[in-house]
């Protein structure tokens, strides 16, 4: 239980009343873990007895009133998350500086190396190492002044050219995702990568995607409205067929579909003309649903089927192109049957496989992103 003290106020206390941003960011909080259902709460007040601290949301224009009259978080207050979400984890392990994605393909490019070369015909005069272009002039005419230089004197830095990547997250939104905060913390390591590759990368593609028993792509404002489906079914065996064709029965959504993910995950990324394609899989559980033509099957306790049919969809991912990484939230000795269903994906794709815990999965899943998915090209 928290701990309070008190002590009288006799008068001399300046009162300081919450700012907006400090309760934006409280609030921010049961967003990541509950979805929009906190939001539905504000929603109960007529404008006549809104509380104060709700308008002053309103008036620093963190909170706003959507087109049906609810409450949704403004843009405003989404890029405050993912700022928040982004500066947070990366207080929580060290990192080497960010920069743009690497390539081994020398040529032009705004990340100059240290080490240098001569001069080719076509190089840009901006990247000229004047010092050593200098010394090479004077060691040539054997010292002495003026130094003349000439063209064979020229040396240019090395430079790194930079490539665009498109990455799709897929996020688990099954139901057993809600528990131990592992909801929560996947959401904000997804809105911390939103801030980052906005910022560090603006001309990479990146989306999210949230599976259960399907899969649907999602915006930031759906990302973070989001939560984990409900557990309808109980029963301790499953084997049924939902149509696709029609509206899927709320019961049913708590599945695990990491097929269907990847099926549109592929589909998104075929129409991206990035060089690097990358999709990130985040799940806490094996694979329980897949898809067989234009029916949603579904089995528990999981099975070889299931597993067959995602690890086969995995490889047609891989041999369009597309790196896979699979990072399993993994609390006991309960989920040796993740380990291993994570490491098969990996090497049906020779992509990447990590286990661990949700308090962990930022370090993984950002290492995975900015240095995990290079692609090889020859130098010129």
């Amino acid at each position: 239980m928290p701990q309070y003290e008190y002590s009288k106020w006799d008068g001399s206390q300046r009162f300081t009343p919450q700012s907006a941003e400090k309760a934006f960011d409280e609030l921010s909080e049961y967003l990541l873990h509950h979805g929009d259902q906190v939001l539905r709460q504000l929603d109960r007040f007529d404008d006549d007895d809104t509380p104060e601290i709700v308008e002053l949301l309103q008036r620093h224009g963190l909170i706003e009133r959507d087109g049906e009259g609810k409450f949704a978080v403004s843009p405003k207050g989404v890029r405050r998350i993912q700022r928040n979400a982004l500066t947070e984890l990366f207080q929580t392990f060290n990192r080497d500086t960010i920069g743009k994605h690497e390539s081994p393909h020398k040529g032009s490019g705004a990340v100059r190396h240290d080490d240098s070369r001569p001069y080719v015909y076509g190089d840009s005069l901006a990247d000229l190492n004047l010092l050593e272009t200098m010394k090479n002039a004077f060691v040539r005419r054997g010292g002495g002044v003026p130094i003349g230089i000439e063209r064979d004197d020229w040396v240019v830095y090395e430079t790194e050219h930079q490539t665009r990547a498109a990455t799709v997250v897929l996020i688990d939104m099954s139901g057993s995702m809600g528990r131990f905060g592992k909801y929560g913390m996947t959401k904000k390591v997804a809105l911390a990568l939103q801030a980052m590759v906005r910022a560090q990368y603006p001309t990479d593609s990146l989306e999210m995607v949230g599976f259960y028993t399907l899969a649907n792509r999602m915006t930031e404002r759906q990302l973070l409205n989001s939560a984990p489906k409900p557990v309808g079914l109980f029963d301790p065996r499953v084997n049924l067929r939902i149509s696709l064709d029609r509206p899927l029965p709320r019961q049913v959504q708590h599945f695990t579909n990491i097929d269907a993910g990847l099926k549109l995950a592929r589909s998104m990324l075929t129409k991206q003309g990035a060089e690097n394609k990358q999709i990130i899989v985040i799940t806490d559980g094996e694979p329980t649903a897949h898809i067989e033509g234009r029916e949603a099957v579904l089995i528990y306790p999981p099975a070889e089927k299931t597993a067959m049919a995602t690890l086969a969809e995995a490889r047609r991912c891989a041999s369009a192109g597309i790196r896979v990484s699979s990072f399993a939230l993994i609390e006991d000795y309960f989920y040796l049957g993740l380990v291993n269903f994570v490491e098969e994906m990996a090497r049906v794709t020779q992509g990447v496989a990590a286990y661990c815990s949700a308090d962990d999965l930022g370090k993984y899943v950002f290492d995975s992103f900015v240095g995990g998915r290079r692609r090889r090209k020859a130098s010129r």
